[in-house]
């Protein structure tokens, strides 16, 4: 599953890209910010299914 993933953001990343172009932050920031989001999501279902929390 993290190779799929892995592949899957490098994806994005690269997506019509040209060599000359530089870096695109905004999307680079939209994939991390979402990164960040589902982990946050998928800590709290798991403090609340582990009764923890």
């Amino acid at each position: 599953m993290r190779r799929f993933a892995m592949k899957a953001l490098f994806a994005l990343l690269t997506l019509s890209r040209d060599d000359d172009d530089p870096p695109r932050w905004d999307r680079i920031v939209l994939v991390a910010s979402m990164i960040v989001t589902i982990g946050l999501v998928a800590l709290y279902a798991y403090g609340k299914t582990t009764g923890r929390w």
